[in-house]
């Protein structure tokens, strides 16, 4: 999936120029670490901008917009607050937003000051959002990549089966296949959701949780949230927190095994590293990865 839009800090400007003239003379500078499907960047000391890279990401911004504000009151962490939503415009094909900025730093499992206490507040945050209605929420589609699906569903999420079998293959001989095999369909046997559809995030990932001095502060972007099968939130238990706190996670979300392995399936269909990607040889991000797998499999 290519894009020809060129996203910079020349096109922030034009576009708060022309839109929310009030916030054009603010200063403008890229976050650190801007996600692969939407462009960040940081505006004056207290806003920031967003803005999608693809199609395909167009529907978080209404869901966003429309959602936050409804969800934030019933949670315990701060959330994503948008503020405004810019139309098409200087050249840029889609809506975009602007966001009151967060304080914190994106969280790490090695720089948590308590991982336990923080794998806890996380689990109150998941059920939290769990307790809230759901109804008229938006279900699993394309724009928030599919989550909330049945484990062993066929459309294109990350936990896809024509997914992940190709990645588990693609990394034999570095992995022991047959033990993430095992893990795989550990979570495709294991019985369905049979709850009501319930609010998940969908991308708990350390990216999207900030900290202050080491402890939980913030969650950010919602543009996953769906409505749909929990397990998807579970995906920090192997993705983000250490080993040593993923009993005091799974106690807090008093989940049962079915939806623990299917959540150990989501887990490890996000962590599968595959050869060609062009983030593979990133120093770290690999062995990160297979050290993940290693715990999704000790799991088991």
């Amino acid at each position: 999936m290519s894009s020809d839009v060129l996203i910079d800090e020349a096109l922030v400007r034009r576009l708060l120029a022309a839109q929310f003239p009030r916030w054009a003379e603010l200063p403008i500078s890229p976050v650190p670490v801007s996600g692969l499907d939407n462009a960040t960047y940081r505006l004056g000391e207290d806003l920031s901008v967003r803005l999608p890279r693809y199609p395909r990401w167009v529907g978080q911004v209404e869901r966003e917009h429309r959602w936050l504000p409804r969800l934030a009151p019933h949670l315990p962490l701060p959330v994503s607050e948008p503020l405004a939503m810019g139309t098409p415009g200087e050249g840029y094909p889609f809506p975009w937003s602007v966001y009151r900025w967060l304080p914190g730093e994106t969280a790490t499992a090695e720089g948590l000051a308590d991982p336990v206490g923080t794998a806890k507040e996380l689990a109150e945050f998941i059920v939290a959002l769990r307790k809230i209605d759901a109804t008229g929420g938006p279900g699993p589609e394309s724009s928030n990549a599919f989550r909330g699906v049945p484990m062993g569903d066929e459309r294109d999420s990350v936990a896809v089966e024509a997914r992940v079998r190709p990645k588990i293959a693609a990394l034999r001989g570095m992995i022991d296949t047959g033990a993430v095999t095992a893990v795989w369909e550990a979570a495709l046997a294991a019985p369905a959701w049979d709850g009501p559809p319930v609010w998940v995030h969908g991308d708990l990932a350390q990216g999207n949780l900030l900290v202050v001095d080491g402890r939980l502060s913030a969650v950010i972007d919602f543009g996953t949230l769906a409505v749909g099968d929990p397990a998807c939130d579970l995906m920090p238990a192997w993705t983000f927190l250490p080993a040593g706190a993923r009993g005091a996670f799974r106690a807090a979300l008093d989940v049962d095994d079915a939806t623990w392995a299917r959540g150990r399936g989501w887990g490890l269909a996000s962590s599968l590293p595959v050869p060609d990607d062009p983030y593979f040889d990133v120093p770290g991000r690999r062995e990160a990865a297979l050290r993940r797998l290693d715990e999704l499999i000790a799991d088991l």
